[in-house]
């Protein structure tokens, strides 16, 4: 399934490719927003991505071709929901 982005830029196709529970190909990514060994969050065009585990490993990045390469014992795949802007501090608190 392929997906416009608001930027203008080609059309990004997304698409996820699990094999066994050791490797994961994530295509469609835009960027990286944080990683450590046991969590991969990541800015795909149709959402945030996270990946949970254990010993992960981003095998490989291009954000030009939009792919990532995972390694490790993944535990679950997820999409987080998107939020409605909250606005500043002062906006909140005067409704």
């Amino acid at each position: 399934m392929a997906y416009e982005l608001n930027t203008g830029k080609t059309m990004l196709e997304h698409r996820l490719e699990l094999l066994g529970r050791e490797h994961l190909t994530v295509s469609g990514v835009e960027d990286v927003e944080r990683f450590d060994e046991n969590c991969i969050v990541m800015a795909t065009c149709v959402g945030t991505l996270i990946v949970s585990g254990e010993e992960l490993h981003i095998g490989k990045l291009s954000l030009d071709g939009g792919e990532l390469h995972v390694d490790g014992r993944i535990d679950a795949v997820h999409y987080e929901e998107q939020t409605a802007h909250r606005g500043g501090f002062l906006s909140r608190l005067l409704g």
